[in-house]
C-alpha cells in the first residue's frame, strides 16, 4: 500500500517547468578555436615545427570552391606571366607559387652539379620542410619521421614566408581570416548532400488523439511509416478514419530548420568572405555577376588587380634572384587585351 500510494502522488503531481540552455557564450580570442590556437613553434631538438599543422591548412585547400579557385587563379596568372629561364621549370614554378599562396610558405632548393655549378632548381614539398633551432639557415625534408630526414647545405634553400604575428620561423597563409567561412561553406554543401543521400528524416511528428481509432489501425500506419524510410523513398501515405474528428489527427512538422534553411545565405556569404580574403574580384574567377549587379569592365577590373595583386606577388618572388645571385624567376607585365576583356562580358 505505501509504494502504491507513492506512486499515486507521483503521478498526480504538477508537472514542472524546466529551462535550460546549449551552451554558454564563447569569446572569439578565447580557447577552442582548434587549428587556429597556436601559439609558438615547439621544437623537435633538431628543427622547429609549424605552428600550424601543415597537413591541415593543405586539406583545407579542397574544403571550399572558391578558396581553391582564388588559389589557383592567382596561380594561373604568375604562371602566365612568367618568362622560362633554364633554372627553373614550370612544373616547379606552379609548386612552389601554389604552396606559397595555400600554406604561407613556399621553398626552392638549388642542385648542384659535381663541379658545384647550379643545374636547376626544384621545389621541395613545403608541408615537409623544416627550419633548424641552432641556426635558422638550416632546413630539413622531414616526410616521415626524424630518422629518414634530409638535411639541405647551408644557403641553398630558399623560404619564401608570409610574415606572421606571432612568430618568424615560418609563414602562415593570409587567408587564415576566412578559415572559419571555408569551413562552413563545406559544412553546409555537405549537410544538403547527406541530407538528400539519407532520406530518412524526423520531418514530423504525427499526433493522434481521436479515440475512435483502433489499435490495429495504428499498428498499421506505424508500419508503413516505418516502411517510408530509406534512400529516396519519400512516399505519400493515405489514412482513412471513419467517424473521426476534425483534430484527431496532426501533423506537426520538426523539419522546418532542413526543409528551409539558410543554405543559399550561408553559401553565399561564405563565398564573400573567401573573395574577400583572397582579394579577387567575381570578374577575375569566371563567375556570373550578382543579381542586380552590372559587370562593369573586366579590362578595368583586371588592371587594378595587376597593379595591387599581381605585382607584389611577382615581386616576393623575384626575392629568390637576389638571395642566390642568379636569374631563377624573371616575369614579363600582366595586361589583358581589348578582345579578351570583351570575351568576359556576359554576352
Amino acid at each position: 500500500m505505501h509504494e502504491t500510494g507513492h506512486a499515486r502522488s507521483a503521478a498526480e503531481a504538477p508537472a514542472e517547468a524546466m529551462a535550460f540552455t546549449f551552451g554558454d557564450p564563447e569569446p572569439v580570442l578565447g580557447g577552442g578555436r582548434g587549428m587556429l590556437d597556436y601559439l609558438q613553434c615547439w621544437s623537435t631538438g633538431q628543427w622547429y615545427e609549424p605552428p600550424i599543422n601543415l597537413h591541415h591548412l593543405a586539406t583545407a585547400f579542397h574544403a571550399a570552391v572558391h578558396h581553391a579557385s582564388a588559389i589557383n587563379v592567382k596561380r594561373n596568372i604568375l604562371l602566365s606571366t612568367m618568362e622560362p629561364t633554364r633554372l627553373l621549370s614550370r612544373e616547379s614554378a606552379s609548386r612552389v607559387f601554389k604552396e606559397f599562396l595555400a600554406l604561407g610558405n613556399g621553398y626552392l632548393a638549388r642542385e648542384r652539379a659535381v663541379s658545384r655549378k647550379t643545374l636547376r632548381f626544384d621545389a621541395p614539398l613545403a608541408k615537409f620542410m623544416r627550419r633548424g633551432t641552432d641556426d635558422l639557415r638550416r632546413y630539413f625534408f622531414a616526410p616521415d619521421s626524424m630518422r629518414d630526414a634530409h638535411e639541405y647545405e647551408p644557403g641553398e634553400v630558399w623560404h619564401c614566408l608570409e610574415p606572421d604575428l606571432h612568430q618568424e620561423i615560418y609563414g602562415v597563409p593570409e587567408w587564415l581570416a576566412s578559415m572559419h567561412s571555408a569551413l562552413l561553406n563545406e559544412s553546409a554543401t555537405l549537410f544538403r548532400r547527406r541530407y538528400f543521400q539519407n532520406g530518412s528524416h524526423a520531418g514530423f511528428i504525427l499526433y493522434m488523439t481521436d479515440a475512435a481509432q483502433k489499435q490495429e489501425d495504428v499498428d498499421a500506419l506505424r508500419k508503413a511509416l516505418k516502411e517510408s524510410k530509406g534512400p529516396g523513398n519519400f512516399r505519400n501515405l493515405f489514412m482513412y478514419a471513419p467517424n473521426g474528428k476534425k483534430d484527431g489527427m496532426q501533423l506537426i512538422p520538426v523539419s522546418e530548420v532542413a526543409a528551409k534553411d539558410e543554405f543559399l545565405n550561408v553559401k553565399n556569404v561564405t563565398r564573400d568572405d573567401q573573395l574577400a580574403a583572397h582579394r579577387v574580384p567575381w570578374q577575375i574567377m569566371g563567375m556570373p555577376p550578382p543579381s542586380g549587379v552590372s559587370s562593369g569592365s573586366p579590362k578595368d577590373v583586371a588592371e587594378v588587380f595587376a597593379r595591387n595583386e599581381v605585382e607584389p606577388l611577382q615581386a616576393q618572388f623575384l626575392a629568390a634572384n637576389e638571395f642566390f645571385g642568379e636569374e631563377i624567376f624573371r616575369f614579363k607585365p600582366y595586361a589583358i587585351t581589348q578582345e579578351a576583356g570583351n570575351a568576359l562580358l556576359p554576352r
